[in-house]
């Protein structure tokens, strides 16, 4: 039977579990997200950015998943073990308590790294419980049928361009396409579920329980280390530390680059359009991962970035000029987009997309970005060596000649290029960061003409994006509408944070963009953006309002904003790219950009408070 044969039924809510009830696990290449209910609804095996084997959050009859639950009635509960990123689903029924152990080891042999465990070790606790696992992989994307091959405690997936291997504590037996096993376990019992990547010089291998329960200690024992690094010890610090142990989850280690969320296409609103990829590496990330992973003291991470930074991707000459806004995780520069109209979409919401074209739009504010993380890095971390002097001067020349361009910002809108604020504000941030490292470190550079450029861009802001009318600094000239990326000004040094005009906007964004700590990005009614629909708050714009807050002198509001943001985390700590009307989460999810932000607002309200 292939994945087309599969019926279809029509969308409603109890196919699909809400966006924020799953927990993440990873191995530093790929990540797998695990529902309350206990299953595996998105797994890309091999890399963050392959075709999915499991991607039932999608398309709840098509996109495949690993479901691992109770046959009776029972409540759940969903926990990470402390300090690491091995997830855990309780099941409490009236015939006892078991959990669901998830987790991908990290292994330093490059031959079983290639290997991809995922395990899952299912364990009785309290009385007795009879449950079923049902395997049921669609391969890319649900578009490739595959063949199934059982013997005994070894179960063979074979499609034409991957194959898994499925090795089991209990006796699995073939469902047409489907691996399904029905076993009862008594408290103190357990089973062990491991699904292997396969081919090559990786061969199936079973999992004993001794050795999964060697691999989970053993994972411990890594992320433990891992976190023992972070010299945080604020206010906030369980937040803080969930955040930087998602932050390290969407870290592809081969590389050292960080993807925006492991997922593709969950809707920032439910039924609407605004779907897309966010498994790459986005430029204007940059300075916000380098500036959270160096205060936490985690600088083999920011080595690693800089590193694909500088060495993994290539200057070009394309329409956005030498630098791209994103790339693959290996630096590749093209991301093909393209549409799988196959598979519903999260509770209907189509198109699913896979591949992102925003890739080659003109966003001028990417150059401030990844000099000002550069310029961090050399603060912080260690000094930029020539090469990478060299190439901030051609990025620099580049930017003194294009700053005054329109193009489509930081939403990456697609409603035709404008002269944005936000792109004038980070071209300014490219050109005095870069001033400050030649200063600092007595480097060349044609400081006359950045000097020139820059006071240039500066008076430009002043001029043409101050509205007299509105009392506020505006998302473009011409308009007088707001926009939330304008919180950046103060926290990019560009204006005092206490200066009058700036404590107006302050005012004016509060007003407009802010309900209940959460902050819009911008009005799409009197700011078309090309989309339909409507979409919800930025949580990255609520986490730079509580920082523009604190910096401002409004310590309090800025406190109550923050603690409020947190009530939003789902029940894990993690957080999607935004929040609905009536706190649910959406986009994708979990968010780099929104876990860094919430680390430089926890850094920078707990100077501010003392």
């Amino acid at each position: 039977m292939t994945v087309a044969e599969s019926i279809r039924h029509p969308t409603d809510a109890s196919r699909y579990v809400p966006i924020a009830e799953h927990g993440l696990i990873g191995d530093l290449r790929t990540a797998a997200l695990v529902d309350t209910r206990g299953t595996i609804d998105w797994y890309c095996p091999v890399r963050f950015d392959a075709p999915s084997v499991f991607a039932s959050i999608l398309d709840a009859d098509r996109g495949g998943s690993f479901r691992l639950t109770p046959e009776v009635p029972a409540r759940t509960k969903q926990f990470y073990f402390p300090d690491t990123n091995i997830l855990i689903t309780r099941f409490f029924a009236d015939d006892g308590v078991a959990e669901v152990q998830d987790f991908m080891p990290i292994v330093d042999d490059s031959r079983e790294a290639d290997r991809h465990r995922l395990i899952r070790r299912v364990l009785c606790v309290r009385g007795s419980l009879p449950f079923t696992a049902r395997l049921a992989p669609r391969f890319d994307y649900g578009r490739q049928s595959h063949t199934v091959r059982t013997d005994k405690r070894l179960t063979i997936f074979e499609s034409p361009e991957l194959s898994l291997a499925l090795t089991s504590g209990v006796t699995v037996e073939v469902d047409g396409p489907d691996a399904v096993s029905t076993f009862k376990l008594v408290e103190g019992e357990a089973a062990v579920f491991a699904l292997d990547r396969i081919g090559g010089t990786v061969q199936p291998r079973h999992c004993p329980q001794a050795e999964a329960e060697e691999l989970f200690d053993a994972t411990v024992r890594y992320w433990r280390r891992w976190l023992a690094q972070s010299r945080y010890r604020g206010r906030w610090r369980e937040m803080v530390h969930r955040s930087a142990l998602t932050l390290k989850l969407l870290t592809y280690a081969p590389t050292g680059a960080i993807v925006a969320a492991p997922t593709t296409s969950l809707p920032e609103q439910i039924g609407g359009e605004r779907n897309w990829d966010y498994r790459y590496v986005w430029v204007r990330d940059a300075a916000f991962c380098i500036y959270a992973l160096l205060r936490l003291g985690f600088t083999q991470e920011a080595e690693a970035f800089v590193r694909f930074l500088s060495e993994g991707i290539s200057l070009g000459d394309g329409p956005g000029g030498p630098l791209q806004i994103m790339y693959g995780i290996d630096g590749r520069s093209e991301i093909p987009e393209q549409t799988l109209p196959h598979l519903e979409g999260h509770l209907g919401s189509s198109p699913v997309r896979v591949g992102n074209a925003a890739v080659h739009q003109l966003q001028l504010d990417i150059y401030g970005a990844l000099v000002d993380s550069l310029y961090l890095y050399d603060k912080w971390g260690q000094p930029l060596s020539s090469d990478h002097w060299d190439a901030v001067c051609t990025l620099v020349g580049w930017v003194c000649d294009n700053w005054d361009r329109p193009d489509m910002s930081v939403w990456e809108t697609r409603a035709g290029p404008q002269r944005f604020l936000y792109s004038q504000l980070m071209c300014w941030v490219a050109i005095e960061r870069a001033m400050r490292i030649a200063r600092h470190r007595g480097l060349p550079a044609d400081m006359a003409r950045w000097s020139t450029a820059r006071d240039d861009i500066y008076r430009r802001i002043m001029r043409c994006g101050w509205s007299p009318q509105r009392r506020a600094f505006v998302q473009r000239e011409g308009e007088e509408v707001l926009d939330a990326s304008l919180l950046m000004m103060p926290l990019s040094k560009f204006i005092s944070p206490t200066d009058p005009k700036w404590l107006s906007t302050l005012d004016a964004l509060g007003e407009e963009l802010v309900a209940d700590s959460l902050v819009y990005r911008y009005d799409p009614t009197v700011s078309p953006d090309g989309l339909r629909g409507e979409e919800g708050t930025f949580s990255i714009c609520s986490f730079w309002y509580v920082e523009a807050l604190s910096r401002a002198g409004r310590v309090d509001e800025a406190r109550l904003a923050f603690e409020k943001m947190l009530t939003y985390a789902n029940h894990v700590g993690l957080y999607a790219e935004e929040i609905g009307r009536t706190g649910e989460q959406i986009g994708n999810f979990p968010q780099a950009f929104t876990h860094l932000a919430l680390i430089s607002a926890a850094f920078n309200l707990d100077r501010a408070l003392g």
